[in-house]
């Protein structure tokens, strides 16, 4: 099923034992177009702090409802590394944060989570790090992380092969896999225009310095795209039919 990001905004995330804050964003790699992370915001439990949950963390996927439970501990989640709000997460960040959860590393392998294939989920409950649930030592030529915010790249231009073409207002994303398969596009006038789907598979780059999307689709082409209408806030998407274009 796919799922609106935008739907799950604000909504309260619960530890085994307590509330531990809500959705504030998604980092997404825009490589393999897969949620990475969902930021939570601490609010008064860790003041001033925000944390990352990775995809391993929730137990049965993740869908709009009151409250989305994981399977951590409030100390678990606050004994995790910091991060700095300031800067982008750092491939060193990463490992440290896979390390204190004895998690896998998404980018080590060929498939969407690495050595880790379909489903993000673990079978197991992930405990704090320790020597034997650690994941090995990554290589020395391990890339740098290239993470991007949703929140910020919401509003980005869309950039067709003849022009300007709406912008981006919301992501669709598979709740099992939590690859990312849909833009959602405002077209036309901000407030009259209507929102089309756009597959990932049509996005050429994204250019973050000129906050614009570009694609391999023209205008007519995005203007002709399955039109989208945001489903309930307590249901999930039914996957669109696929569109030739």
């Amino acid at each position: 099923m796919l799922q609106s990001l935008k739907q799950l905004y604000g909504l309260k995330l619960g530890a085994s034992d307590g509330e531990i804050g809500h959705v504030k964003d998604f980092y997404f790699d825009d490589h393999k177009w897969a949620v990475r992370y969902v930021v939570a915001d601490t609010g008064k439990w860790l003041p001033g702090r925000q944390v990352l949950l990775s995809p391993h963390a929730f137990t049965s996927g993740i869908s709009a409802g009151k409250t989305i439970p994981i399977n951590l501990t409030r100390k678990q989640v606050e004994d995790s590394p910091s991060m700095d709000t300031h800067k982008s997460v750092s491939r060193q960040y990463e490992e440290a944060y896979h390390r204190h959860y004895g998690w896998p590393y998404y980018w080590e392998g060929d498939g969407l989570w690495g050595g880790v294939r379909g489903f993000p989920i673990l079978e197991m409950p992930p405990g704090s790090s320790s020597a034997k649930s650690a994941p090995p030592a990554p290589q020395p030529n391990s890339s740098d992380s290239d993470l991007r915010s949703t929140q910020a790249v919401s509003g980005y231009h869309i950039q067709a092969t003849d022009g300007i073409m709406g912008h981006v207002c919301d992501f669709l994303m598979d709740d099992r896999s939590w690859a990312i398969s849909q833009l959602i596009v405002k077209t036309g006038h901000r407030f009259t225009g209507k929102e089309v789907q756009i597959s990932t598979s049509h996005v050429a780059r994204i250019s973050y310095a000129e906050s614009t999307v570009h694609v391999t689709l023209t205008q007519e082409a995005v203007e002709k795209s399955l039109e989208y209408r945001l489903a309930p806030a307590d249901s999930a998407l039914a996957p669109q039919p696929a569109i030739a274009l």
